[in-house]
């Protein structure tokens, strides 16, 4: 029964994000344990209290793409343009043209970028982020970014990932 319910609720969400949902099929079908444990991941993944949605939705695209994960790319589009971002700012960050984001959300952009390159040169930019958005602000986008690496790595793993190259990015006019 838990199975089915959580059938219907993947069938439901793959309508509502416009993207497969299959590799979390494939989960629930092989362990009914593993899936429920795997689910616990969205209530972090999508927190988001203060921070405001264009710059959370930055960070997350910038994330999923840095995973190269097409489908998660367009996953993360669709949620931004669920949540009223404006379309050029998801166009620019797709076109990894920051210059053409306001300047708040081009920190947050570049600060993603520096992260996903490890090459701890992050520390100016944290505080950018922190003064613009408070403490509160740099959490959520710590587990923004987080989530949005994670689950493309599970799917990648489990062989239901797909290259940005494959996947072309829809951004509404």
């Amino acid at each position: 029964m838990i199975r089915t319910l959580a059938g219907k609720r993947l069938d439901a969400a793959e309508r509502e994000l416009g993207e497969s949902h299959d590799y979390m099929r494939h989960i629930l079908n092989t362990s009914l344990r593993a899936f429920l444990r795997f689910a616990k991941i969205f209530p972090i993944s999508d927190y988001r209290r203060g921070l405001p949605a264009d710059a959370y939705h930055v960070a997350r695209i910038v994330a999923a793409r840095d995973e190269d994960c097409g489908t998660c790319v367009q996953v993360e589009v669709n949620l931004g343009i669920r949540s009223k971002v404006e379309p050029g700012i998801l166009q620019a960050v797709i076109d990894r043209r920051p210059d053409q984001l306001p300047a708040n959300l081009r920190t947050v952009y570049e600060f993603v970028e520096v992260l996903m390159e490890k090459t701890g040169a992050d520390n100016e930019l944290r505080e950018s982020v922190r003064q613009e958005y408070g403490e509160e602000g740099l959490v959520e986008l710590a587990l923004a970014i987080g989530a949005s690496r994670f689950l493309p790595s599970v799917k990648r793993t489990l062989g239901y990932g797909t290259a940005c190259s494959l996947v072309e990015v829809k951004v509404p006019d």
